[in-house]
């Protein structure tokens, strides 16, 4: 069985799988694939071919499989329906985040933001789930005396905060329905003889049936543990940092945590308007709020790589390492951070890995898109906003090349992402090994000209990257 890609969601066909791409259809009438409705196969109906799709136009539909729907799938749908593309989009999770939010904090640079907005439509939703971050603020603290000071700041920073997921709702929401397979574990996929079309296999969890998918393009957006990726890069390896990072989000929002709120003020004056890099002695620190009196930190710590179970970068942890690294704060951090961590609920780990840049992002039809693409450390605040970015001049190529220069269209998109993409994964990387001591950088003795390499500013193509409109 397979998803056709229709015009009006996506449509469960059957199919005889042809050299040629010759498809004997059966199409299962009014019945859309999603995570509310049942199909029974009982009742099907065969359908003559053209009056499936009409003339021949309609029969040359574009249609593009993204793997994953996290934020950098959900970007690629928005940007494949701007041009003129019929996407579905392969997600393992079973339905959509919750009213709880999970995840933790993430940052959207200007450009972003506007390509967001030109898919969400209502720029309001996205500023008013968003706080302003107009500071960029390097420091500096001494552990012993527990008392800080600046090493650079930037007054002009022009970030937002967001919550990863008050955004990966608003970026849902904000799709046509019925154009997500909730529930599916991408398998794999194969390209036809002539290169025209892909057939993705995926597994429903729920059922253990495996469906087949066929379309024009497959983006991949399946993360920096890309399952596609490896099919092309079957010795890739992931490069581990030399440090982890204790994550977790505090609500401020009820009476009973009003004073931590006031007192981290204190401590960080400009809170509420700031990104926070806070350094100590081969370890630093991130902080700032999220919408709804929310705090987000981050503290990496220097330790030999962890063993991870699964397909995640997030280790498991317990109430004892939780109990060691409240120990381990009060140590290091002015109490009024210490004091954040602590109450904070759930925390959690996130292993940090890279990657040396690809020598390419597609094959055929075939492209990567996001981690998938190009792994980064989080210090340059990248991740998202290459992803978002990565989508939005995946779309323009496409539609300014049209359905019958796909190649054309890639080659386009990958001239133009490649190098920015690389040069800023290694500046990632660098400003990491700064701020974590793995390189001879002493945050008290460093000079202006180093204090400056700290700040965001500094990554390449800060102001912007090549857009070809």
């Amino acid at each position: 069985m397979a998803y056709e890609l229709g015009e009006h969601g996506v449509q469960l066909l059957c199919f005889q799988w042809r050299a040629s791409l010759n498809l004997q259809q059966v199409l299962v009438e009014d019945l859309f694939v999603n995570s509310e409705k049942r199909v029974d196969f009982d009742e099907i109906k065969i359908w003559d071919k053209n009056a499936i799709f009409g003339d021949e136009r309609e029969m040359e539909m574009k249609k593009a499989i993204v793997v994953g729907g996290s934020i950098a799938g959900l970007s690629c749908a928005h940007a494949l329906i701007a041009a003129g593309w019929t996407p579905v989009v392969i997600e393992k999770s079973a339905a959509p985040p919750d009213g709880s939010p999970t995840g933790a904090g993430l940052c959207l640079d200007p450009q972003a933001l506007r390509l967001l907005n030109l898919w969400i439509k209502d720029s309001n939703l996205l500023h008013s789930s968003t706080l302003p971050l107009s500071i960029d603020l390097n420091q500096v603290t001494d552990s012993e005396k527990k008392i800080s000071w600046d090493l650079a700041k930037d007054e002009n920073f022009g970030f937002r905060a967001a919550h990863w997921a008050d955004l990966h709702k608003i970026i849902y929401k904000a799709l046509p329905a019925n154009i997500i397979l909730w529930g599916h574990q991408f398998i794999s996929f194969e390209v036809s003889d002539d290169k025209a079309a892909v057939k993705v296999k995926a597994r429903a969890f729920e059922t253990g049936d495996m469906v087949e998918i066929v379309g024009d393009l497959l983006v991949a957006a399946d993360g920096c543990l890309s399952s596609i990726r490896r099919h092309f890069f079957p010795d890739f390896k992931l490069r581990y940092s030399g440090y982890s990072a204790w994550r977790g989000v505090l609500d401020c929002s009820g009476q009973e945590h009003a004073e931590i709120i006031s007192n981290l003020r204190k401590a960080y004056p400009e809170f509420g308007q700031c990104l926070y890099f806070d350094l100590a002695d081969r370890t630093h620190c991130v902080l700032y709020e999220l919408k709804n009196k929310r705090i987000n930190w981050i503290w990496y710590i220097n330790m030999p790589e962890p063993e991870l179970k699964g397909s995640s970068v997030t280790m498991k942890v317990n109430d004892e390492m939780i109990e060691n690294m409240h120990e381990e704060a009060e140590k290091v951090w002015v109490p009024e951070l210490a004091r954040v961590m602590r109450e904070t609920k759930d925390p959690f780990i996130n292993v940090i890995y890279d990657s040396n840049p690809l020598p390419q992002l597609f094959w055929d039809n075939v492209v990567l898109v996001g981690d998938a693409a190009h792994p980064t450390t989080p210090h340059g605040v990248r991740s998202t906003n290459m992803s978002i970015l990565d989508a939005g001049i995946l779309g323009h190529c496409l539609g300014k090349w049209g359905s019958k220069n796909i190649d054309s269209a890639l080659r386009e998109f990958q001239a133009i992402r490649l190098p920015v993409v690389s040069e800023q994964v290694l500046h990632a990387r660098q400003m990491g090994r700064m701020k974590q001591g793995l390189v001879s950088f002493n945050p008290k003795e460093a000079t202006l000209e180093e204090c400056l390499l700290l700040l965001q500013r500094s990554m390449p193509y800060f102001e912007g990257v090549p857009f070809p409109i």
